[in-house]
């Protein structure tokens, strides 16, 4: 038993000693516009942030571009300008979406033309929002659930962003209803905590917006959930799939929004 032990002790050591630190070089990539507008029902929704991606080793920290001009346009000619209410981010306090009506966003910087359209979709409400525990690993945690009655129509495709204590979570929660299409529907917000003041306890207030979102907002959602990072079945790190026409990465969003608020028990 000795000899073996002092066998795989040597052979660990020889692995260790092996061991190489790799210095990856990672090539500066083309600077590219990235557009994120936003179109509600609500009043004061109405959002067109405008940056430029970063290299690998930059910072992450959101550096606006401003002097651009930015309107969006509805399906009848009515065009509406976006002032600049802080540097890159540009603004209308009043304008919002109507169901089935079409909106085209077009951003002009530098020189360069970006455009993108969206058909604002029908709204579903959420009947209800409830945290329950449940069973993960072995462990006992809470997790927040939505339930709604989607129609009896398919194409439906819903996005889910979630607060606790006013913080956003940076998971992203997207269904469509290819396997619930007419169905009461219920999701499980499920966010695994990586420390234990993650976790949602007692007494946390917690607030889900629903959004019934365009099917080009889901595909551009699960692409950067599934690719950007380079994990689940892809292969590499990819953008995430975008309806801007021009070169610019991103998306234009026309949607609905409802939210709820519960305190947990």
């Amino acid at each position: 038993m000795r000899i073996v032990i002092l066998f795989g002790l040597i052979l660990s050591i020889s692995f260790m000693s092996c061991e190489k630190v790799i210095d990856v070089s990672l090539k500066d990539s083309e600077k590219l516009y990235v557009i994120e507008g936003i179109l509600t029902d609500r009043e004061g929704d109405c959002v067109v942030s405008i940056s430029k991606t970063k290299n690998f080793d930059d910072d992450n920290i959101f550096e606006g571009l401003g002097d651009a001009v930015v309107s969006v346009t509805d399906d009848e000619g009515n065009t509406t300008a976006l002032p600049e209410a802080t540097t890159g981010v540009y603004r209308s306090a009043t304008l919002t979406a109507t169901t089935g009506k079409a909106y085209m966003l077009e951003v002009n910087i530098n020189g360069q033309t970006f455009s993108a359209s969206c058909i604002m979709p029908v709204k579903v409400k959420m009947d209800s929002l409830y945290v329950k525990e449940e069973g993960f690993f072995g462990e006992t945690i809470k997790l927040a659930n939505v339930q709604y009655e989607d129609p009896v129509v398919k194409g439906n495709n819903y996005r889910f962003i979630q607060y606790v204590n006013g913080i956003k979570e940076k998971n992203i929660f997207i269904r469509d209803d290819d396997y619930s299409d007419g169905n009461t529907s219920t999701i499980t917000l499920f966010t695994a905590p990586d420390e234990d003041e993650d976790e949602i306890k007692s007494g946390d207030k917690v607030r889900v917006d629903m959004q019934c979102i365009a099917p080009a907002l889901y595909k551009y959602w699960y692409s950067l959930d599934q690719g950007a990072s380079g994990g689940s079945n892809s292969a590499s790190p990819a953008n995430p799939v975008t309806n801007i026409e021009g070169g610019a990465l991103g998306y234009f969003s026309v949607h609905t929004v409802e939210s709820k608020t519960v305190v947990v028990p």
